[in-house]
């Protein structure tokens, strides 16, 4: 939902589904608190709206069950492969794309020297100027505001002794 309220059938399309399977899965997020009805235009199509702006997954400390540690990696690489595809579009499209959002596209990595409280503020730090820029929060973007997607990794490295 990060274009903002959708339907069923768009989000069936989006995610490649139908719309009856998008609307029951829909009526589920809102049972929890996840989605909500959002303004019909017409009375007949039913926008929903997210009501976050992400979840973490995953086990809170070591004392969580095997089971529960066992799913949380299954939708961390679910994720990852989304964003991996997610990744491969948009450079595919890269030359499609306006001057101006040629020039704003980044992709970088680093190999930092830090230790993990560093690590911790640096993300922190991240996540504080990113956040009042999340679509679905940010209060009157301007008219020519677009959706751009943004991914912020960081671990240490597998192969550190």
């Amino acid at each position: 939902m990060a274009f903002g309220e959708q339907t069923a059938a768009q989000c069936a399309q989006a995610v490649g589904s139908t719309t009856s399977n998008c609307s029951y899965h829909l009526r589920a997020l809102a049972r929890v608190g996840l989605v909500e009805p959002g303004e019909s235009a017409d009375g007949r199509e039913r926008p929903w709206r997210s009501t976050s702006t992400g979840l973490e997954f995953g086990p809170s400390d070591i004392e969580e069950s095997r089971a529960s540690a066992a799913a949380a990696r299954a939708v961390d690489e679910l994720t990852l492969a989304r964003e991996e595809e997610l990744t491969r579009q948009a450079l595919a499209r890269h030359d499609e794309q306006p001057d101006e959002w040629r020039n704003a596209e980044a992709n970088h990595g680093y190999a930092l020297r830090i230790t993990a409280s560093e690590l911790e503020q640096v993300v922190g730090e991240i996540d504080r100027l990113v956040r009042p820029y999340i679509g679905l929060t940010r209060d009157a973007p301007p008219d020519d505001a677009e959706v751009a997607y943004m991914r912020v990794i960081a671990f240490r490295h597998p192969q550190s002794p």
